[in-house]
């Protein structure tokens, strides 16, 4: 036994700490990880307070050693691994909603969350967008290495002034200020109509642009008034969200006069579509560049929801593209 340790001390912590993970494997049978998830930082909160009265580095050390006897086969308890727990403990404790958060993560996503990101408000980012879109550990490391954080904290909306703040923070974490087209396999040069029928024909691969929540209602959807038709390129639901999202494609720069149109299709939309319990219907340009100015100053005078996003688009090389899956391809991998 290392001279750092009290014995007696040492011993009773090593026993009480096996008895809390055993108690979390067996409820985690029943409650997923979560349990064992608790178990971590409640191991995380041991070693941090023994660690302040006095505890060395070794003994972190020998912990690991003993708990991995006790525990064969379990993984979870090296040294790195309890040093982690500490750490995020420590991060988290001063929080319930980021420990409630955790908790509801597997271990991997909440290290990778906290050990590459230092932000606050961009780490409550992550574990929220995690959690609720259920990415695997690869794809939120995607997810962050994109940047995905910052793309839509500039996102361009007028959600401040049509929205409540909490319809604000939840319809802000959906959307991004700019998407990648180029899985489309369209010419550099396209007219919007080729990119609708894209998008149409490829919907499985945009709604995994867009997002799990997304239901697909239609393509050129029609609205009538005082016997005039109005079409909305494309016009999905959002399940999460409770409400009508339409989108307008534009394969030139944003210009004012799109988001009036768009502003009269989200007015017809809630007079005659929008059911009762829905929320109010919200608007998309998606357009190939912008003018941040010039839409900082549109979406002023515009009183529904709406967002200007652009999309960036490169045409993949022919011996790339006829090797990318199909249709059907893709949905089997997206289903699965």
């Amino acid at each position: 036994m290392n001279k750092d340790l009290n014995n007696k001390e040492y011993m009773s912590t090593l026993i009480s700490l096996k008895e809390r993970i055993k108690l979390a494997q067996y409820k985690s049978y029943s409650a997923v990880n979560s349990e064992m998830i608790l178990a971590y930082l409640d191991i995380g909160k041991t070693i941090s307070e023994k660690t302040k009265t006095g505890w060395g580095s070794s003994v972190i050390k020998q912990l690991s050693v003993d708990l991995q006897a006790e525990f064969v086969g379990v993984k979870g308890f090296s040294e790195r691994n309890l040093r982690l727990m500490r750490f995020i403990y420590e991060e988290t404790s001063n929080d319930i909603i980021w420990q409630q958060a955790v908790a509801k993560l597997h271990w991997g996503h909440s290290i990778l969350i906290f050990s590459k990101i230092k932000d606050r408000e961009e780490r409550n980012f992550y574990l929220q967008k995690a959690k609720k879109e259920a990415w695997s550990r690869s794809i939120l490391q995607q997810k962050i290495e994109q940047d995905l954080f910052n793309q839509q904290k500039r996102f361009q909306n007028n959600f401040r002034n049509t929205l409540s703040q909490q319809d604000k923070a939840n319809y802000s974490l959906q959307f991004k200020d700019e998407y990648d087209l180029s899985f489309l396999n369209l010419s550099d040069h396209h007219s919007e109509k080729e990119l609708e029928n894209a998008i149409v024909h490829n919907i499985t691969r945009m709604l995994g642009q867009f997002g799990s929540d997304y239901a697909f209602m239609g393509q050129q959807f029609r609205l009538e008034l005082d016997d005039k038709e109005y079409f909305i390129d494309l016009l999905f639901y959002h399940r999460r969200l409770k409400c009508m999202v339409a989108i307008e494609l534009k394969v030139n720069e944003f210009k004012p006069e799109y988001s009036q149109q768009l502003n009269w299709y989200l007015h017809l939309l809630d007079r005659t579509v929008k059911y009762s319990d829905d929320k109010p219907s919200i608007g998309i340009l998606l357009c190939k560049s912008k003018s941040k100015l010039t839409v900082e100053y549109a979406l002023e005078i515009v009183n529904r929801p709406m967002g200007v996003a652009t999309y960036s688009y490169t045409e993949l090389p022919e011996d790339i593209a006829k090797n990318l899956p199909d249709e059907e391809q893709f949905r089997r991998i997206f289903d699965h």
